[in-house]
């Protein structure tokens, strides 16, 4: 078989890098043992693959074109062939010098982090929404050097070891022959360029960190551990990347009247023996009581209800009051919900206690009986006592 690298591949002496390259991919491609186990075919492969190893390194190929013998420096038996080229010959990947694409140096600029601030607010805020002004410490992108991380009037130099490329080839040798892996370049980690002169306010990272006042508007509905997402208002990034986002969230105050179960508030109010008896009327103030009084005449927020208690209210019983809790992020809003707490009175003046004493005879309530009242049973409790009967 003739020893003419460009004849084995079938190019001429003037070929390219890359009909080089896409010759010894349609070869490979045919010849590989592990599609053609011909012994033929394998030692026409391996021709192949030596023919490909001396005209993609410029080196070895201008060696060749002045003369000199291809094969003489060890490259027979097969074993010079580039294990990376043999994958991109079926992968189409690239290696270096082969005219193939490679990954590439990489970009300085990147996409900042992501922030997270806490923001304390009381619960009549998380209900209906507030607007706040928020000082944030974060990376800003920097002026001096609008993110580019060289000083005024200077630019990046292509880096002189890698040529730009931002990665390096590294051969290794195996029973596989030559395993050649494309790694970071160490001169300029990866970016392809180096900075000569750094910009003196951020040291050439391109963002310098600072405070600034953001407004931020929380809407009404929020609960205690909601993130409120600005987007774009994190980290800047290397290089004067695009910002992250930066996540408020909401810690919301204990309330010295109310609590708050989901969109439905809670309260307690007192009532003395008599008013739970006859049945009174109340003056209920409501968490919109905690609002600032607002500017516009035009909008009054109603800040009190009056609540109806029935006589002959028990101490535990509740009273729903419809559309009066937290309005709903998805619209709606909740309820409030009013616990009543009868007082009993523990000091009485001798008229009060013969006022007392008189309603107890009327009512023959001198001597309650005090008969011990069975637990509620569940349901499976009655089934099981009317199997037993």
């Amino acid at each position: 078989m003739t020893q003419d690298p460009y004849e084995i591949l079938g190019v001429s002496r003037d070929a390219s890098a890359d009909d080089i390259k896409k010759a010894y991919r349609k070869l490979a491609r045919q010849l590989h043992p592990d599609v053609n186990p011909d012994p033929d075919t394998q030692e026409r492969f391996k021709d192949v693959s030596r023919a490909y190893e001396v005209l993609s390194d410029p080196g070895k190929r201008a060696a060749y074109d002045r003369g000199g013998d291809a094969f003489s420096q060890g490259f027979g038996a097969g074993q010079g062939f580039s294990f990376t080229d043999i994958m991109d010959a079926f992968f189409g990947g690239g290696a270096p010098g082969g005219g193939g694409q490679t990954r590439g140096p990489r970009s300085r600029a990147r996409r900042g982090q992501d922030a997270l601030i806490r923001l304390d607010v009381e619960l009549a805020e998380a209900a209906f929404g507030v607007t706040r002004d928020l000082k944030v410490d974060t990376a800003l992108r920097c002026e001096a050097c609008e993110g580019q991380g060289t000083a005024p009037g200077t630019k990046p130099v292509t880096c002189e070891t890698c040529h730009g490329q931002g990665e390096v080839a590294v051969v290794q040798r195996s029973f596989l022959g030559e395993i050649r892996t494309l790694r970071p370049c160490a001169a300029c980690r990866g970016y392809g360029s180096i900075i000569p002169d750094p910009c003196r306010e951020c040291s050439g990272d391109g963002r310098v960190r600072s405070r600034r006042t953001l407004t931020v508007k929380i809407p009404a509905g929020v609960d205690h551990g909601t993130r409120v997402q600005l987007t774009g208002q994190g980290e800047v990034g290397p290089g004067g990347g695009p910002a992250g986002d930066l996540y408020v969230e909401i810690h919301v105050e204990p309330h010295p009247t109310f609590t708050r179960h989901g969109n439905d508030l809670h309260t307690t109010i007192s009532l003395p023996m008599t008013a739970a008896a006859l049945g009174t009327e109340l003056t209920l103030p409501l968490l919109e009581a905690d609002l600032p009084a607002s500017s516009d005449d035009s909008s009054e927020t109603v800040t009190t209800y009056d609540l109806d208690i029935r006589p002959g209210t028990q101490s535990g019983s509740e009273q729903v009051v419809r559309g009066f809790g937290v309005p709903s992020l998805r619209g709606g809003r909740g309820d409030l919900v009013v616990s009543i707490a009868v007082e009993t009175p523990t000091r009485l003046d001798p008229r009060q206690e013969e006022l007392l004493r008189e309603l107890a005879a009327i009512r023959g309530e001198e001597q309650p009986d005090g008969k011990n009242e069975a637990p509620h049973k569940s349901m499976f409790g009655r089934l099981r006592d009317a199997f037993q009967g």
